[in-house]
Formats: structure tokens, C-alpha cells, sequence
């Protein structure tokens, strides 16, 4: 059963090294272990591409139709959006997912102040312009101070570039909250298939404990709590993550 990766801001498909390690060492197939990389997050950004939030969806739905079974799927940060855009729209495609970022499909969630810098005109451009075209020492201690790995920050870092950053403000400028509200109706779709919220304790930019437990039960997902790791926390204790993922798949083996 393929297991497919997805990651989100500001990001490429690096930020998964550690977890897959993990699951390898585990006794999982590496050819099982797909990671996919949202075009302009480590992954060209194709013209005519807009890198909005229903673009980022229908690149996945796109994305998963070209495996020959339904996949476990799993997502973080903006991948989480897009994993569960993707299966309240096309639940078929997988047999599971698991997210760490419903909670910002909660009514009351508010976006984090850097999201709100970068869907404010002007200066969203300039923040990007300055922190993906900096040196790369520099957008390595910038992850860092934001909390990712520095093993893992350093091949993130390397992906950075111009492109990301036109992304960065197409997407979050796509997703007010009015958008992601009106997504968010549709929340209980995503009851169709077994899902997980991995909800890490010291995560504070995808919404409050609340929030995501409200969308864990929306969402009819069951909930593994992370206490004490961060946003980026594949980065931190891959290892738990790994046994979290094993867990939840293996619970659905027993149930096949």
C-alpha cells in the first residue's frame, strides 16, 4: 500500500528525510514511500500555474489518480490543507489520511502573523523577495529560529528560491479566511475515508488544541497527541512520528 508525503510551507520535500528514514528502518518499503512536491515547493512552478488553494487541490486529486489503488495519504503544514481539500472532494482516492493542519478550517481560527504579512499587499512581496533570496546560511537560521531541525533545515533551505515565494503569495493571498471557512463546510466529507490528526502540543500556528480536536471530530479522525514537539516535529522526534504513522496504518490492516 503506497504511503504518499506531502509538505507545505516554506518547504520541500527534505522536510520528510528524517520520518521516511524511520519508516524504512521500521521494515517499510522504500518504493512505498512517495513524496510529492506541490509545484513551486521544491517542484517547478509550470505556467499558467495560479498556486492557489482549489489549484493546490486539483494538482493532488491530479496526482492521485495516476496510482493504481487508493493511498494512505499524509500531510503537514500546507500539505495538510491540501490533503484534506483533496479527500473532502475525492475521498476514493485513498484508503486513509492523516494531517496535522485541520484546525485552520475552524470557524474561529485566525491566520498566524506571518500569513497575514504575506496576504497584505506590498508587503507579502517584500517579505518573500527578502527571505528566499537571502544567502543560504542565512535561510537556514531563519528555519531554525522557526522552530525545523537543523539537520533538515539546511537541504529545506536549499530549495528556496524565487519561484516558492511567488507561491507563497499566490497561495496565502487565495486563502482568506472566507475562502477556507466555505472549504471548511465540507469538512465532514473527509469522515468517508479513516483519517488522523496529528496534533503536536507546541504547534501554535494551525489553530489551538480546541480547534483541531473540534475538526478531529468533524472530520470523524481519531487523534494522536504529540506532547511537546512543534510545528515541524517529523524534524524533531522522527522516530515517534514514524510509530504514530505504523500505528494508525496497522489499525487499519487489522480492520481489512
Amino acid at each position: 500500500m503506497p504511503a504518499v508525503f506531502v509538505h507545505g510551507n516554506p518547504e520541500t520535500a527534505a522536510v520528510w528525510d528524517l520520518l521516511v528514514a524511520e519508516l524504512e528502518a521500521a521494515g517499510a518499503a522504500p518504493a512505498d514511500l512517495i513524496r510529492l512536491s506541490p509545484p513551486g515547493f521544491g517542484a517547478p512552478l509550470p505556467d499558467g500555474f495560479g498556486a492557489t488553494v482549489h489549484e493546490y487541490r486539483d494538482w493532488l486529486i491530479g496526482e492521485l489518480t495516476r496510482f493504481a489503488e487508493p493511498v494512505d495519504l499524509v500531510g503537514h503544514d500546507w500539505g495538510g490543507g491540501h490533503v484534506l481539500n483533496a479527500v473532502m472532494s475525492s475521498p476514493d482516492l485513498v484508503r486513509s489520511w492523516v494531517s496535522d493542519t485541520i484546525g485552520v478550517y475552524d470557524p474561529d481560527y485566525v491566520w498566524h502573523e506571518l500569513a497575514q504579512r504575506w496576504q497584505t499587499p506590498g508587503v507579502g512581496e517584500a517579505d518573500v523577495a527578502e527571505r528566499f533570496g537571502a544567502p543560504l546560511e542565512r535561510r537556514i537560521a531563519t528555519l531554525v529560529e522557526r522552530g525545523m531541525g537543523e539537520a533538515v533545515a539546511e537541504r529545506v533551505a536549499e530549495g528556496q528560491n524565487e519561484a516558492m515565494g511567488r507561491a507563497v503569495i499566490a497561495l496565502y493571498t487565495s486563502a482568506t479566511r472566507p475562502v477556507m471557512n466555505e472549504l471548511g463546510r465540507d469538512l465532514e466529507n473527509a469522515a468517508q475515508r479513516p483519517g488522523l490528526v496529528v496534533l503536536a502540543t507546541e504547534d501554535h500556528v494551525v489553530g489551538t488544541v480546541e480547534q483541531r480536536r473540534r475538526g478531529a471530530l468533524r472530520a470523524g479522525a481519531g487523534v494522536e497527541v504529540l506532547d511537546g514537539l512543534g510545528h515541524w516535529w517529523m524534524t524533531h522526534d522522527p522516530r515517534r512520528g514514524a510509530e504514530v504513522l505504523t500505528r494508525f496504518w496497522a489499525s487499519l490492516d487489522r480492520v481489512g
